[in-house]
């Protein structure tokens, strides 16, 4: 974990995310929080890591997403060498569905 990430303010922010209860709570929230162009960065980058697990390659990833080849790589080097949060979220919406 990066230690310059980890503050009480990001901590609060945690928490608040942690409360809420369904996808609809977290677009009242999300919007407010965010703009909608964060918003889309955010989801664009979790759909490039899922086509990236799923072995797309990054023409295709490119192509469907609209994402940039940096924001690829960034990503792919994020699967690769960071934290495993990705594999962690995608591990459990796997259980969810079965």
């Amino acid at each position: 974990m990066n230690k310059k990430l980890k503050t009480e303010a990001v901590d609060h922010l945690f928490q608040a995310v942690l409360t809420l209860k369904d996808i609809n709570e977290c677009y009242i929230f999300f919007e407010d929080v965010c703009t909608v162009n964060e918003l889309l960065s955010l989801s664009q980058r979790y759909e490039v890591a899922k086509m990236l697990r799923a072995g797309k390659t990054y023409l295709e990833i490119a192509e469907k997403t609209g994402a940039s080849t940096a924001t690829i790589s960034r990503v792919n080097r994020s699967l690769n060498y960071g934290n495993d949060g990705y594999d962690m979220v995608f591990a459990r919406l796997d259980e969810d569905e079965k």
